[in-house]
């Protein structure tokens, strides 16, 4: 299990390893620039040519350590000062301690980023937005310090300017900037520097195989269908049909015990053929332990009726996702607050942004805390999909940092509805099957566009690739 960490966070633990711990600070940086110069001096082997680029803060403290060290390993190494001639008390006291040579050149066959740390909050102007793009058009192999200079360390949005690093040094922890928004795209390959601080409290977490491998124990053989739980969906209409068809295909993968499609009759009719093993309905039966609704329904006064029924009168485990969702943002979310049963909702950034009312961007700029604010309104668990969806209910923050750009298409909401209903239907809460589905379906995800390319896999690879998935993670 990893952990994410805010700016607010990672400073509450540096404050208290430093004052609380007595770790000096001037004792964490020469720990932090030493982190970074072991990571130089592997992607300098060959006699390459260094430059570090240091700010007045303390990440570019970290960058006066690492050019230090690196003179002292005998390294052809410069530094160039990006700061505005005011420095931080351990900043200028680790500039004075460096005894290499200075640039005004960005060169160099790699360059280390020390300009800005996790705590920049404003847009990068003027000539440092300048330096960021003569670092990022130098060819240089780029090595960013704790993250890439002009990234938002708790969301990942590109403030102006960033540098696009290949590799970034984490400094302590990982942060929700390294994951989030824009920051794959920025921090190329993470690593993780421990250097003594120490973080005490609840932070977003992801998951790893192992973890995840939990929810796949090894099934009795003196069982039957109905050890395994019931699941039912409804999705699909004649404009959509293929939303119920992906919903039921990985559900019928999730190893429930039964599979229900409650559609109109066309939709039922063009799919029995195909799918023999699923039972289909005119109306949804409330004696199944998950219901699904939404998938390819169409947003209609009907569909909300029905929804409204269902948060009324079913007891089992609830998921509304996209047309059920568009329902509620239309005629009323209010509705969710007189649900009587678990409930999760399983929207992207947009369907957010219309059941909260707050803008994309507001949204964009703090998901665990929109996602957070709305799962503690209304009792809910909230799963925010993006390229890192955020689990969330109201306590618990679960990142999935699993998948590829092949879900970026047309169908992929679906397909994790039809898993996360099933994986709830044979025993897991809404919670913990929202974070197993997530991650299953990203991992089968990756193998599609392994064999495939991003651009080439489909969502029937994607569900193609469930079966290895789950075998790679059960299999360690």
């Amino acid at each position: 299990m990893q952990r994410f960490l805010t700016n607010s966070q990672m400073r509450a633990a540096d404050n208290y390893t430093i004052n609380k711990l007595g770790v000096p600070s001037r004792e964490l940086m020469e720990r932090a620039g030493s982190a970074i110069a072991e990571q130089v001096k592997k992607a300098a082997e060959g006699g390459k040519k260094i430059t570090v680029v240091c700010g007045g803060g303390n990440n570019g403290g970290d960058g006066y350590v690492c050019a230090r060290l690196l003179v002292q390993n005998k390294l052809d190494v410069c530094v160039y000062d990006a700061s505005s001639g005011e420095y931080s008390p351990d900043c200028a006291a680790q500039k004075a301690a460096y005894n290499g040579p200075f640039t005004r050149e960005i060169s160099g066959d790699i360059i280390v980023d020390c300009i800005f740390g996790t705590g920049l909050t404003r847009a990068v102007e003027g000539a440092l937005a300048h330096l960021i793009d003569d670092i990022n058009k130098s060819g240089a192999y780029i090595i960013s310090a704790d993250i890439p200079s002009g990234l938002n360390g708790d969301n990942g949005q590109v403030l102006g300017r960033a540098v696009c690093a290949d590799l970034t040094v984490a400094i302590g922890e990982y942060k929700l900037g390294h994951v989030l928004g824009d920051g794959p795209d920025y921090c190329g390959a993470v690593v993780k520097a421990d250097i003594g601080i120490v973080a005490n409290g609840d932070y977003a977490q992801a998951c790893d195989d192992s973890d995840i491998a939990a929810f796949f124990p090894k099934r009795p053989r003196n069982s039957h269908k109905g050890t395994y739980g019931s699941a039912c969906l409804i999705a699909g209409s004649s404009k959509y049909p293929g939303a119920a068809a992906l919903c039921l295909s990985t559900a019928l993968r999730s190893g429930c015990g039964y599979v229900k499609l409650c559609s109109d009759e066309r939709v039922r009719n063009s799919l029995a053929g195909t799918y023999p093993q699923a039972i289909y309905l005119s109306d949804p039966d409330f004696a199944s332990d998950c219901l699904a609704i939404g998938p390819g329904c169409g947003d209609s006064d009907s569909l909300y009726g029905l929804l409204t029924g269902v948060l009324r009168n079913y007891r089992g485990k609830l998921i509304i996702d996209a047309d059920g969702l568009n329902a509620l943002a239309g005629r009323g979310v209010v509705s969710l607050s007189g649900a009587d049963c678990p409930v999760l909702v399983t929207p992207h950034v947009r369907e957010f942004s219309r059941l909260t009312g707050k803008s994309v961007r507001a949204v964009l700029n703090d998901p665990i805390g929109c996602a957070r604010a709305f799962a503690n309104e209304y009792r809910a668990v909230v799963l925010l999909k993006s390229a890192v969806s955020v689990i969330t209910d109201g306590e618990r923050v679960m990142l999935n940092l699993r998948g590829s750009t092949s879900m970026a298409k047309g169908g992929s909401g679906d397909m994790l509805t039809g898993l996360i209903c099933g994986t709830a239907a044979r025993g897991e809460d809404l919670f913990d099957a929202a974070v197993c589905s997530s991650y299953v379906l990203g991992a089968a995800a990756e193998i599609a566009s392994a064999v495939n390319t991003d651009y080439c896999a489909t969502a029937e690879d994607i569900i193609s690739g469930l079966p290895q998935a789950v075998k790679n993670i059960i299999q360690g």
